[in-house]
This record gives structure tokens, C-alpha cells and sequence, in this order.
């Protein structure tokens, strides 16, 4: 159940760094390790498609030390969404963080 509250926020994040830089599936699984989203190739990559078939990611290959790697771009459709998600974990975090800080104050 827990994880597909963590594939939401997953996908926000993708967005996130595709807005920041082009962004590869090694590294993506790296970035989200150091946040603690231990995910893996098998829903990792399926992800990216998705997102990429959606509109949100463009995709682009290069050869890099003889391997063809996948990059991913947001779009302009990709920075809507994300803007639209970031505003909706603002709300959340707002009204999450305030009702525990005001049970907490209130004992």
C-alpha cells in the first residue's frame, strides 16, 4: 500500500530533476536511493515510459562509452504537471505539518 503512495511522489520528483538538467536512469535510481526510495530497474524504467508516452518527458539517446543511453527532458506539458503537483504538496504539507505541530502544541 505504501508504495504507491511513494510512486506519486516519485513521479513528482522525476519531473523535478527533468526540469533541472537531463536526467538518465542510472541516476535517477541513485537520486532517489539518497531520499530513500529504494526502486527498482523494473519499476524505474516502466515509469519513465510511461511518463515519456504521457507527454511529460521528451526522450533522447546518446552514445556514452559505447552504450546508448536514454535521456529524459521535461516538456511543456511535463512543467505543468509539476507545477500543479508542487502546489498540491505544498497544500498537503502545509495542512499535514500544521495539524501535527498544532496537536503537539495543544497538550
Amino acid at each position: 500500500m505504501l508504495r504507491d503512495f511513494f510512486l506519486g511522489s516519485i513521479k513528482i520528483h522525476i519531473l523535478y530533476h527533468a526540469d533541472v538538467e537531463p536526467i538518465y536512469g542510472a541516476f535517477l535510481m541513485e537520486e532517489l536511493a539518497s531520499h530513500g526510495y529504494n526502486i527498482s530497474p523494473g519499476t524505474l524504467y516502466p515509469t519513465l515510459k510511461s511518463l515519456h508516452e504521457n507527454g511529460l518527458l521528451h526522450k533522447y539517446e546518446e552514445t556514452v562509452n559505447g552504450k546508448v543511453r536514454k535521456y529524459y527532458t521535461i516538456t511543456k506539458e511535463g512543467k505543468r504537471v509539476l507545477e500543479e503537483g508542487k502546489q498540491q504538496v505544498r497544500e498537503l504539507a502545509q495542512e499535514v505539518l500544521h495539524d501535527d505541530w498544532n496537536r503537539r502544541n495543544d497538550t
